[in-house]
């Protein structure tokens, strides 16, 4: 196979003094931190859509970037071309996992008994790939949000037509999940919500949806998938409201329903920021749920009102995303880079360069949220903020459940007035996080 990124060498870690643009200054797989490598921390995965598929097009022009890797677009010699260009990125790159849709790996045929031959033909080459090079899927997915079928989404659609034919590419995308071994499957409702309430019946859709999910869940059992399946939040964006809103909107679905014990939450930055929340806040409130499965690292821009999808460059946010998953335990999935290059940034080093901010951004927040927990001040402020109800004897019947309303209004009574709850200190922890971030070490 013939070199499809010519002059780009495998990417190396020179260290932070570097200035060597197609290099990391901070990602270094064999690091240990915390008793594991960092790439141990850090399963990196390539997403195929926007690495390998998109190409810079936007509602105001056409793309800039040529990704028909030498073939012509919409033919299976792409989709070949695709794949000899995925893996071979990867390679250059150590990046050990991939993630997909159905139709980023091959064109989409009219008859999808077409469309699904093609996803034979492909997965058997990818797998050829991956045996050589030992690169994994970490997981797979159906796009039911870009063919006009789906504009009234996929599990929420008013038609049964296109419900039955939803169904059916979850089924081969779960076939195909199986066949190249991924660790997890995921649902993105990118439609599956509503533009206005004066024509949907919002409680017949959500049960239709989780229908759907159960589906998904009784097929993928009955053919070896032992992963876990994903909901992937977002508010909105394309559906005015979605109905996986945000983290703590899905949990509620997927308990409401009976999916929650099959089901975890790939939680995306970008996505949480638009619901009105930080990345962290959406880690915490899976992680406390039991739900935190796997990250779509990303951001967003604070000045746009869209799904930016950028390579994550903020240190300060991804170190307190690391700081979550590693006090969460890590994650059962990955870290899928659903990020793409600027439309002014449309060369195959500009790929790469990418990917190497983002790798050395999550490297950075690793290293300085490992810090952060070894520093011990903030675990300290907490465990005293909350210490009335572990050393008073009040506070330890409430926490038993040996009290009721009545002996805690008597309690109040002779207490009169109880004394102002300790300082927050926000801003002494503030400063410690920049200490630690900025500071010298």
């Amino acid at each position: 196979m013939a070199e499809i990124f010519k002059g780009i060498p495998a990417i190396k870690y020179e260290g932070p003094e570097s200035k060597n643009p197609l290099a990391f200054k901070f990602y270094d797989a064999d690091k240990v931190v915390m008793g594991k490598k960092m790439s141990e921390h850090l399963p990196f995965a390539m997403a195929w859509w926007h690495n390998l598929c998109a190409n810079g097009t936007d509602m105001f022009g056409r793309g800039t970037a040529d990704k028909s890797f030498g073939q012509v677009p919409g033919t299976m010699e792409q989709a070949r071309a695709k794949v000899d260009a995925g893996f071979e990125f990867m390679q250059k790159l150590g990046i050990r996992y991939f993630c997909w849709h159905d139709v980023d790996l091959v064109p989409e045929a009219d008859d999808i008994k077409v469309t699904n031959a093609r996803l034979d033909e492909i997965s058997d080459y990818m797998l050829e790939k991956m045996k050589q090079t030992g690169i994994k899927c970490l997981w797979g997915t159906a796009n039911m949000f870009g063919n006009p079928r789906f504009m009234n989404g996929a599990g929420s659609s008013n038609s049964a037509d296109v419900f039955a034919f939803a169904a059916a590419q979850v089924k081969k995308a779960l076939d195909i999940t199986v066949k190249l071994g991924g660790r997890g499957y995921v649902f993105w409702g990118g439609r599956e919500g509503y533009e206005t309430l004066l024509n949907t019946d919002v409680k017949f859709e959500q049960e239709n949806i989780a229908r759907l999910m159960h589906m998904a869940v009784d097929y993928g059992r009955s053919i070896g998938f032992k992963g876990d399946f994903y909901i992937e939040p977002k508010p909105k964006e394309p559906m005015k409201h979605q109905y996986d809103f945000d983290a703590a909107t899905a949990i509620g679905f997927l308990r409401q329903y009976g999916l929650d014990k099959d089901f975890k939450l790939n939680i995306e930055a970008n996505h949480a920021t638009l619901a009105g929340h930080t990345f962290e806040h959406d880690l915490r409130i899976s992680a406390i749920n039991g739900m935190l499965g796997s990250i779509d690292a990303n951001q967003g821009d604070a000045h746009l009102g869209w799904d930016t999808d950028e390579f994550p460059f903020d240190v300060y946010t991804a170190t307190m995303a690391m700081y979550e998953i590693l006090k969460a335990g890590g994650l059962t999935g990955g870290f899928n880079f659903d990020a793409k290059n600027r439309r002014p940034s449309y060369t195959y080093e500009d790929m790469f360069a990418g990917y190497i901010l983002g790798m050395d951004t999550f490297a950075l927040g690793l290293v300085k949220a490992a810090a952060l927990i070894e520093d011990g001040r903030l675990d300290k402020n907490i465990e005293e903020r909350y210490a009335s109800y572990r050393n008073s004897e009040i506070g330890k019947k409430i926490l038993s459940g040996k009290t009721d309303l009545a002996e805690l209004a008597a309690y109040a009574d002779k207490l009169g007035a109880p004394a102002l709850p300790g300082s927050g200190k926000q801003e002494v922890l503030q400063n410690i996080v920049n200490g630690v971030l900025y500071g010298k070490q």
